[in-house]
């Protein structure tokens, strides 16, 4: 069985759409573990609900950050790390050990409004200021630069003319939750 590690910095809920994969066995795979980026955060409360180990990597010096995410992984033995709303740079060695092993989801039809600072509602601002009539989501490969990865698929989702970022968000996050999993199927199969 494949060995899912995510990561994760808010609320969780791709985190969740992927346990809820696991569990009704769309996904065939386990989640050996979560890394969260700060306390507090609502993956970390998925993690214990559903008995899925979980570090709090809050580490200010970047070389012993690698060394704990090293042993950590080394540890928990990923076939595939799954980035689901983790706001943080990965490091490049871990970038260099997984390579194509390392996906994202992001809340956007990347190229456009990706990069570093974009996320959230800023991105779902940018594109209704953009005065674009589409949005959607990317899985894609993580690479040394924030959102430059190979796009692996997207999910498309229209932008209706009275949006807010907060309404365009509820309907990216929808379409998220249905993308994530279908790709780590398809990747790990």
């Amino acid at each position: 069985m494949k060995k899912l590690v995510l990561f994760a910095s808010g609320s969780g809920s791709n985190f969740q759409a992927v346990i809820d994969a696991v569990k009704t066995q769309k996904l065939s795979a386990e989640i050996t573990g979560l890394v969260a980026s700060r306390e507090g955060i609502g993956a970390i409360d998925r993690a214990v609900d559903h008995n899925i180990s979980y570090t709090i990597i809050q580490e200010p010096d970047p070389q012993k950050e690698s060394e704990k995410l090293n042993e950590l992984l080394n540890q928990w033995d990923p076939d595939l790390i799954v980035l689901a709303g983790y706001l943080k740079k990965i490091p490049a060695f871990l970038i260099n050990r997984y390579r194509n092993a390392i996906i994202n989801i992001h809340p956007s039809l990347l190229p456009k409004f990706g990069g570093h600072g974009y996320y959230g509602l800023r991105v779902h601002q940018a594109v209704i200021e953009a005065g674009e009539t589409q949005t959607g989501c990317t899985v894609h490969y993580v690479t040394e630069e924030y959102d430059q990865g190979a796009v692996i698929r997207q999910e498309i989702v229209p932008v209706f003319e009275n949006d807010t970022p907060e309404s365009l968000a509820k309907r990216v996050l929808k379409a998220e939750h249905k993308l994530l999993p279908e790709v780590i199927a398809e990747l790990i199969n």
